[in-house]
């Protein structure tokens, strides 16, 4: 298939809605003068002494309660120690974010019995592996901590003093008795950079050693992020928990609408119409004696009334789940939503078999409730369905030459969908510049 997944146009954008800021300088030239820089050598510079006394603070709490756990005392000096490794985690969470723009997660709190008075407390604190991982950054990130620092600090203060020597290289024969930076020095010989060119070549290797700081912090700090987000951030399993628990919030509440909405075309529809029938129908009864021709009206009215009936309780329990999605699959399931759309749509299916059950319904839905807004809203002449199956995930792509202007805000029809694709791990991106046209990619496990 010639389809190819895009990435969203709005991702250049920031979130204020402006184009990003044109520079005139490359980034390896502004670099040593950006904020990010700047912030990223003060967390270097910061993250020795806080590790430190967080090091000596965990090396010592820890020695001394397991020292002690011969006796009780070790139970209650160990979880305060642990208590302590949080709260440090909990400042170095706050210095990442305010210097490394880190939107690292807090890990959960605490799972602490109701009513189990001190013990309990110590107990949630000894059995949670959070505090263990905060005992473990307080013992590992000291030794790094010294190893960044003086990298940083070595080549951030060499680089500039280099660069900026013919500025301050006058100061030498003026107070000392050297006549610049001695670069060698013997019992026979001494080395000093006070020519020009040598003075140009120290300005100039100065340069380098500044432009290239940056690169080598953001390394370092790199490992920094590693360490702040596996180790003080919450786990992966606490993380995928809440996530769950979420998508499972928003189930019910689609479930719940899905029911309402099901029971007020019943009542609205279908029901009214069999009520209004019986009732005509009765009418027609009491009529059969005295003009026969009146009843046979009347029957032929509700037997016209039956039919329609007929086709909204079908269109209803399409709107359930289609027997031709369970019989013939999607490519003949999106065949018929696309016929039914006001607009020319090209389908496109290419898939080596049939996904799951479940992914294959909300595929459908999905579909057909983006058919349903080129319809309505879109004003377009031609619309475009393409599905396909790349690795372990279900591709789809609605296209339409309308008016654009779509989005994701809150409210919006695309908003729930996008909550409906989240439940199950999937992913929404619409592409819908103003003036079109429009492309929205939903990706689903496969789950074959």
């Amino acid at each position: 298939m010639a389809t190819e997944y895009a990435p969203h146009i709005r991702d250049q954008w920031d979130p204020s809605g402006r184009p990003p800021s044109k520079h005139l300088l490359p980034p390896a030239l502004r670099a040593p003068v950006e904020g990010r820089t700047w912030r990223e050598f003060g967390y270097l510079m910061l993250s020795l002494p806080i590790s430190v006394l967080l090091f000596v603070f965990a090396i010592t709490m820890t020695s001394l309660g397991m020292g002690l756990l011969i006796t009780f005392c070790g139970v209650p000096v160990l979880a305060a120690g642990l208590a302590g490794c949080r709260g440090f985690g909990a400042m170095e969470r706050a210095r990442a974010r305010g210097l490394l723009k880190l939107d690292v997660a807090d890990p959960p709190p605490l799972r602490i019995k109701a009513g189990g008075g001190p013990m309990a407390w110590i107990g949630a604190v000894l059995k949670s592996g959070t505090s263990w991982r905060h005992l473990l950054y307080a013992v590992l990130h000291m030794p790094w901590a010294v190893f960044a620092f003086t990298v940083a600090l070595t080549l951030w203060s060499y680089g500039w003093a280099a660069l900026t020597y013919p500025l301050w290289q006058w100061v030498f024969p003026a107070f000392t008795d050297s006549d610049g930076i001695q670069l060698y020095g013997d019992a026979t010989r001494h080395v000093y950079l006070d020519q020009p060119v040598e003075i140009a070549a120290t300005s100039t290797f100065g340069l380098v050693l500044v432009l290239v700081t940056p690169w080598l912090m953001r390394g370092l700090v790199m490992v920094d992020k590693v360490m702040v987000t596996g180790l003080l951030g919450p786990s992966r399993l606490a993380t995928r928990v809440s996530e769950l628990e979420s998508d499972r919030g928003v189930v019910v509440d689609t479930a719940a609408a899905d029911l309402r909405r099901i029971e007020r075309d019943l009542h609205d529809g279908a029901q009214a119409r069999l009520v209004a029938l019986a009732m005509d129908l009765g009418l027609a009864k009491e009529k059969l004696t005295q003009d026969p021709e009146a009843a046979a009206r009347m029957v032929d009215e509700a037997h016209g009334e039956v039919k329609i009936a007929l086709q909204e309780l079908r269109d209803l329990a399409r709107g359930i789940h289609p027997a031709v999605l369970t019989d013939r699959g999607l490519d003949a399931a999106l065949s018929a939503v696309a016929s039914r759309c006001t607009v020319p749509v090209q389908v496109e299916v290419d898939l080596p078999a049939r996904p799951a059950p479940a992914i294959e319904g909300i595929a459908y839905f999905t579909v057909s409730e983006l058919l349903q807004n080129v319809s309505k809203h879109a004003q377009a002449t031609r619309a475009t369905v393409e599905v396909w199956q790349t690795a372990d995930r279900l591709m789809l792509q609605v296209g339409d030459d309308g008016r654009g202007g779509a989005d994701t805000t809150a409210g919006s029809g695309l908003a729930g969908l996008a909550e409906r694709l989240d439940a199950v791990d999937g992913i929404l991106v619409v592409d819908s510049p103003v003036g079109g046209p429009t492309t929205v990619t939903a990706e689903l496990p496969w789950r074959g």
